[in-house]
């Protein structure tokens, strides 16, 4: 990924939020913290591989995006029908060119979307932090985790990331191993890991490309801007 990229639309997205809310004089960690932790939560949702008490436990992938333009009749004219039935009863169908008559405009990919919203919130921690350089992680520590796999599996690294990150804003105390060793704070040091296994369960646990994240991140970050605009 070129997080350089990334990094810098986040740093935008931010100010514009900021300057939208009013948030300039109010310390943001605190609610970026909840907000990733909640969008873990919907990204496990959407894995489902953790709800061992149901028999539906396959990652949503796919999901069909009704079309806005036939609100998914296939039938430009549509909102006429009842009108029409209420008349003379004949109706004048017009194809849609926007879903050729199938009602259905695109398929959407829920794991992926939740994946590029918690991608979003590691990032704006990583810039309200100055942890930016944390962000960057050596590819052969993940090439570990292809071959050897997750300690307590895909769940176990769900539930190793959100205490990591949670530990990143909670324990404010000075580790001097650290320190010395890594060069940074312990509550960065517990980011950048956090942020590894983030990394990890993208690539290595749901299969995604770098292409698929970077381009997913993207969409989502063009749709935040668009809700700041439109009074979201």
């Amino acid at each position: 990924m070129n997080l350089e990229k990334l990094v810098a639309m986040q740093q935008e997205l931010d100010a514009h939020i900021t300057k939208e809310k009013g948030l300039e004089e109010t310390g943001n960690t605190s609610w970026k913290t909840l907000a990733l932790v909640t969008e873990i939560g919907e990204l496990a949702n959407n894995w489902r591989g953790f709800k061992k008490w149901s028999n539906d436990q396959e990652p949503r992938t796919e999901e069909d995006v009704t079309c806005s333009l036939c609100n998914g009749t296939g039938d430009l004219n549509y909102e006429t029908v009842q009108e029409d039935a209420e008349g003379n009863g004949v109706h004048e169908y017009i194809d849609c060119p926007e879903c050729e008559c199938g009602g259905i405009s695109d398929v959407r990919n829920p794991l992926l979307e939740e994946y590029a919203d918690c991608l979003s919130f590691f990032l704006s921690i990583a810039n309200e932090k100055g942890w930016q350089e944390s962000l960057y992680i050596h590819q052969e520590a993940v090439l570990d985790i292809q071959r050897e796999g997750f300690q307590g599996g895909l769940t176990g690294a769900f539930n190793e990331m959100t205490y990591l990150l949670l530990k990143s804003y909670m324990e404010i105390d000075r580790d001097k191993k650290i320190e010395q060793y890594f060069a940074i704070t312990k509550q960065e040091f517990n980011f950048k890991s956090a942020w590894f296994l983030f990394v990890a369960i993208g690539l290595v646990g749901f299969k995604f490309t770098e292409g698929q994240i970077e381009e997913a991140y993207m969409n989502k970050n063009a749709v935040n801007h668009a809700r700041q605009e439109n009074g979201y």
